[in-house]
């Protein structure tokens, strides 16, 4: 990769490691779930005005719509809210790539080889060690939410794998249309309209910074440089960088936040990064059986698992768009 697309790898994995200190910082302004229905809100008005009719099946759409939108990101924010740190969130949720290898073998008979398995079990190693840093640091409740919403995210990896999107860019703006509504209605009927009134009525330029960062710099901008740099680079040379997203996590927190880093999540971040990297980077053999196309692997890091259905080894030759979830 030339350095400026270097560089932008880069920045996308710090502005999407940076979106859990931002995220910390709203739920001081907002419900969870509300947050979460305004930040899609924001996302998809006025992106979807511009990047034109979707491209994929509704049915698609709407399924990964609901699984990421809905369930996971509704799970992550509650998560925090209920105590789960900020760099330990960012770090925790790269479980999803062990979950989207297990989803894909039983879905979509995608075989896990040997350092695949590995990597998984490396990965659920990081896991138990994050959570027993957890239970000394933040609620169990927050921590079971969180890799509740990486299972979440693994289900939307795998139904975005069967969807193959043509511009990925294009089906992330049509998917964030999906949540809007459902989250609105679950803020209301399990935070109360109360709660979401007081906080909108006691909207500052804080919480418009917060949503205007979640929606547009992390989600909209985020997506759109990471699709721009899977039309110009095989997928194999662009996920890697995701890795990077809770080191810049746990770092950001760490210096904006104050959280403390102890040698016990020292230890479960390179044991999951190191797992997550043998889990998402080593492709899976895909059953004859499945007539499924060939493509990025349904385990790799969720901005590659968005990817169009090119080989992740080959470089694309047309001008299709491909890209995430932070």
């Amino acid at each position: 990769m030339r350095p400026v697309h270097t560089a932008l790898a880069v920045l996308v994995a710090a502005v999407w490691g940076f979106n859990f200190v931002v995220i910390q910082i709203g739920l001081d302004h907002f419900p969870p779930l509300l947050l979460s229905a305004l930040r899609f809100l924001v996302a998809a008005l006025p992106a979807v005005f511009f990047v034109g009719r979707p491209k994929a099946a509704w049915k698609w759409i709407v399924g990964v719509g609901i699984a990421l939108g809905v369930a996971k990101f509704g799970l992550l924010f509650t998560g925090m809210a209920a105590g789960m740190p900020a760099g330990l969130s960012s770090l925790v949720l790269q479980i999803q790539s062990v979950f989207t290898a297990v989803l894909a073998a039983i879905l979509l008979r995608e075989r896990p080889g040997r350092v695949r398995v590995l990597g998984m079990a490396v990965a659920l190693a990081g896991i138990a060690v994050a959570a027993v840093d957890g239970g000394t640091s933040g609620p169990v409740l927050g921590f079971t939410l969180v890799v509740a919403a990486a299972a979440c995210w693994g289900v939307s990896n795998v139904l975005t794998r069967k969807a193959a999107p043509p511009d990925a860019l294009n089906f992330m703006v049509w998917v964030c249309t999906v949540p809007v509504l459902p989250l609105f209605a679950l803020s209301l009927l399990l935070e109360g309209p109360e709660r979401d009134l007081a906080a909108l009525r006691a909207l500052d330029w804080s919480g418009v910074a917060v949503i205007g960062y979640v929606a547009w710099v992390s989600t909209v901008f985020g997506f759109a440089a990471w699709s721009y740099l899977l039309r110009r680079y095989p997928a194999s040379s662009v996920a890697p960088f995701s890795l990077l997203v809770p080191v810049f996590g746990m770092s950001s927190a760490a210096l904006v936040l104050g959280e403390s880093v102890s040698g016990l999540r020292w230890l479960a971040a390179v044991l999951l990064v190191g797992g997550v990297a043998l889990t998402s980077l080593t492709p899976a053999r895909a059953s004859n059986r499945t007539g499924v196309g060939s493509g990025v692997s349904a385990g790799s890091p969720p901005a590659a698992a968005a990817a169009s259905p090119v080989p992740s080894g080959s470089r694309r030759t047309s001008g299709a768009a491909a890209p995430r979830s932070g």
